[in-house]
């Protein structure tokens, strides 16, 4: 009986604990976004999943007040973490909460199987970005839906017509915790969108659900799965040495740290092939940002002033030795538009090996790094352990994005990024998915021998 007592005693201190430490303030309302999965065998199956916006967009702020504990903010100087409300990990867990976010104030529209990311948004009269980052929540609204996605495919279809250059519009897999590192000291959890990672190593106000107090970086791998906009388009692996979310420190964050921060990358006009994927319609201006159409367009394969289809394909090795039996050995990009398959525009860049994929050799031609860190069987792994999906929309104040589309990787010129010229000559510039499926290789998109995919 004693014994009885001193745990129910003890049950009710840390009850109380978990309660002084709830890290939720008001309640989240999450846009659904139906996706579906599919089997060769079965076809399709809906699944009434939904979507969270990244913990920034949630306030952070101080229990039984307004005021705020710093770590996040949009469109400005992002103010650090309150010393004072956060000194320690437990004093921030327990003097602060996240509040619901504001989607279609962030830029964020769902409706059914689409959903359109905004890059600016008017507040208070003025036009400001808001470049939200949303990730896929499982049908419960509990934790984040996992992909499993070697030997597996996935598709969706997208619209970047508004997508001019210098924008970004991805879609892409990061090997986030299914639960948002859900603790005592973080009950918020996914259902609020924290537990961010990538290949980048970002500094985050809160890494595995504690404050960074230290500020480390938050590494994980990464599949980019699309970064586009409507003249450039490129998919990317990245591989990071340490299984989950590590945080990094000094120069583990660095270029030749723990995470391959270029990847391994496949843009079809970086490969030489400039007449395969851009804006065909000579009736609509090109979205480049500082020309208007005319009558002597480019005809490209893919054409983006229209949607289209993605296909990405995550193929494995049947070579009978133990040591390459089932390992990831090539990343497949395939297309779909008016109905017509279309297999990814090969190199024709002599200085290249041949090739329309991700393979070793093609990673072994660009992306040194990425080979050092295991490549793509580092990759593999990452999919096998599974990983979550994430949206956004972004562009660069400092590169003007230039690496995805000027120079030799597209046809803007290097000023066109420019954020300020974006939001001058395109203020309505956005992107939507649509349709996203998963499953068996061939099961998700409309070919000839499938039937089932839509």
């Amino acid at each position: 009986m004693h014994v009885s007592v001193i745990a129910a005693a003890a049950t009710a201190c840390l009850l109380q604990q978990r309660v002084a430490a709830q890290g939720i303030g008001n309640p989240d309302t999450y846009p659904r976004l139906s996706t579906e999965k599919c089997t060769t065998k079965d076809g399709c199956v809906k699944q009434e999943t939904a979507i969270v916006l990244d913990a920034s967009f949630h306030g952070l702020r101080q229990v039984n007040g307004t005021g705020s504990c710093g770590g996040y903010g949009i469109g400005g100087v992002v103010p650090p973490l309150s010393k004072e409300l956060c000194p320690d990990h437990e004093s921030c867990a327990r003097n602060c909460v996240f509040d619901g976010a504001d989607y279609e104030g962030n830029g964020v529209a769902a409706n059914g199987s689409s959903i359109t990311l905004n890059m600016y948004m008017e507040r208070e009269g003025a036009l400001v970005p808001v470049s939200p980052r949303v990730y896929l929540l499982d049908a419960e609204q509990d934790n984040y839906e996992i992909l499993y996605l070697k030997n597996q495919e996935i598709s969706f279809d997208v619209d970047v017509s508004k997508l001019v250059c210098g924008m970004n519009g991805a879609l892409y897999l990061t090997e986030m915790n299914a639960t948002g590192a859900r603790s005592a000291l973080n009950p918020a959890g996914a259902r609020y969108g924290t537990g961010y990672c990538d290949a980048q190593c970002p500094t985050l106000p809160f890494i595995n659900g504690v404050a960074n107090i230290d500020a480390k970086g938050a590494c994980c791998n990464e599949m980019d799965l699309w970064e586009a906009n409507a003249v450039a388009s490129s998919f990317t692996a990245h591989a990071c040495t340490e299984p989950g979310v590590y945080p990094c420190t000094g120069g583990e964050c660095g270029s030749i740290g723990v995470c391959d921060k270029s990847g391994c990358a496949y843009n079809t006009w970086k490969m030489g092939n400039t007449s395969f994927y851009g804006p065909s319609s000579a009736l609509t201006p090109p979205p480049t940002n500082n020309t208007v159409g005319s009558g002597n367009a480019t005809k490209f394969t893919i054409d983006t002033t229209r949607s289209f289809t993605v296909t990405t394909q995550f193929l494995i090795s049947y070579n009978p030795s133990p040591i390459n039996k089932g390992t990831l050995n090539e990343v497949r990009r395939l297309y779909v538009q008016d109905g017509v398959v279309v297999e990814n525009a090969p190199v024709s860049d002599p200085a290249m090996p041949p090739g329309d994929s991700l393979r070793m050799s093609h990673c072994q031609a660009v992306a040194g790094t990425f080979e050092n860190l295991g490549g793509l069987r580092t990759a593999g792994l990452a999919l096998d352990r599974g990983m979550v999906l994430a949206f956004s929309i972004w562009n660069d104040n400092r590169q003007f994005m230039n690496w995805l589309d000027s120079g030799k990787a597209g046809p803007c010129d290097l000023e066109e990024g420019n954020p300020e010229v974006i939001k001058q000559r395109r203020p309505d510039t956005a992107v939507t998915f649509s349709n996203i499926r998963w499953g068996d290789i061939g099961s998700t998109y409309s070919h000839p021998n499938n039937t089932g995919a839509v």
